[in-house]
């Protein structure tokens, strides 16, 4: 069976990323209507873009229009599917029946797939929505394995599950935490995540007396939940019949959407050779990318206090993300800097085949072929180098 690998896009480069590092589709989100108003997200014309880009290279894309709406949204949302219309996305992803509804009304002759903000739990869910013409499924997350197995057995629908990424506290995103602190709506686009604050506890008849909440030393981190990684199940997912398995992150940087891809890129297909076992390299590389540490969540009945990373609400990173390889020919390996690079420093190339290289810095130059001590991000750079490199490979530093 053919399954597919679906990346996040945030923008532009995470884009191309995540598909020169081996994905089969992703997921953006215009400038409204979707759940990542952080994000940087796509205009119209980035859109074109994009999508352009994507089909040129035999790939899909999908786009989101999951937001809880209100009644004033559908006075805007009728222009912006007009518009979507001419994008020719492959996909809507949707998690509104009135949303679903008024697309249908339109006559928009556009897939639609049901967002996981739709806390889809059950096979007669799945009939419900294929029934009214959803292509595909993205199942909640809080379902466990046998679960997932039941549902693929019992429905005919495309089935799309997460396995990499942030995981929410609430029941499949849909929080309320954000409204009450800061009057940002989650369900809109807005979370400000106060699922990752430390919190006191305060007694009634005491006001401005803060008790401190202590689990252990550390205090306490009750909504702080791991990222879920289900790199383990790549071959168990695949054999249920599940299409689709995707990878949260489109405020993450291009770095985090191409090691990450890179490494379940080469999951699927080692499973779909019929020869599945985790390569230790895989773990390796997802612990060198931001992450909260991992659980494999309700998935394998790990929704416990295992779920929640009590150290801290911060991100563990295992690297630095120094640039990007934009050509390697005669010797000269150019690259796009994102980050400060020393001489002296040691450095990592990832290529988009997942082969590493290790290096030590020696000498820089800038493009007028001066030598320089240190780059610039969002500058043009390059070091004499002997081996052939691909073009959109990453350069990091291990920490």
């Amino acid at each position: 069976m053919k399954v597919e690998l679906l990346s996040p896009a945030g923008n532009m480069e995470k884009l191309k990323a995540a598909i020169n590092f081996g994905a089969d589709a992703i997921y953006l989100s215009g400038k409204d209507f979707g759940l990542r108003a952080s994000a940087d997200n796509f205009t119209i014309e980035e859109m074109h873009e994009a999508f352009s880009f994507l089909h040129s290279k035999g790939k899909k894309g999908y786009v989101t229009v999951n937001i809880y709406a209100r009644n004033y949204d559908f006075n805007e949302l009728g222009s912006y599917l007009d518009q979507l219309k001419e994008v020719s996305p492959d996909a809507l992803i949707v998690s509104d029946p009135g949303v679903f509804k008024f697309i249908r009304d339109r006559k928009i002759d556009i897939p639609i797939h049901i967002s996981t903000q739709a806390n889809i739990t059950n096979y007669m869910a799945v009939k419900f929505w294929q029934q009214l013409g959803a292509e595909r499924i993205v199942l909640a997350r809080e379902l466990s394995r046998e679960e997932i197995r039941f549902i693929a057995e019992n429905v005919k629908c495309e089935l799309e599950v997460f396995v990499h990424g942030a995981m929410c506290i609430s029941h499949s995103g849909r929080c309320v935490l954000s409204n009450y602190f800061n009057k940002k709506d989650s369900n809109r686009g807005e979370c400000t995540h106060p699922c990752r604050w430390k919190y006191h506890l305060m007694e009634e008849t005491r006001p401005g007396e803060y008790l401190p909440v202590f689990e252990d030393e550390r205090g306490t981190y009750i909504y702080n939940s791991k990222d879920l990684c289900l790199i383990e199940h790549v071959g168990e997912l695949i054999d249920m019949g599940v299409k689709s398995l995707k990878i949260e992150g489109r405020m993450k940087s291009s770095m985090y959407t191409a090691v990450v891809t890179g490494v379940y890129r080469q999951a699927i297909d080692t499973a779909l050779k019929g020869e599945f076992k985790v390569d230790e390299k895989w773990i390796r590389l997802l612990n060198t990318v931001s992450n909260r540490t991992y659980t494999k969540g309700f998935y394998a009945d790990e929704a416990d206090e295992n779920s929640i990373n009590y150290k801290t609400s911060s991100y563990v990173r295992g690297s630095d993300f120094l640039g990007v390889v934009t050509s390697c020919e005669d010797g000269r390996l150019n690259f796009h800097c994102k980050g400060k690079i020393n001489i002296g420093d040691e450095l990592q190339i990832l290529t988009p085949d997942m082969d590493e290289f290790v290096f030590k810095v020696d000498e820089i130059y800038d493009i007028n072929v001066e030598k320089v001590e240190f780059t610039k991000p969002n500058y043009d750079y390059f070091f004499n180098f002997d081996i052939k490199i691909p073009e959109n490979s990453i350069i990091r530093r291990i920490l």
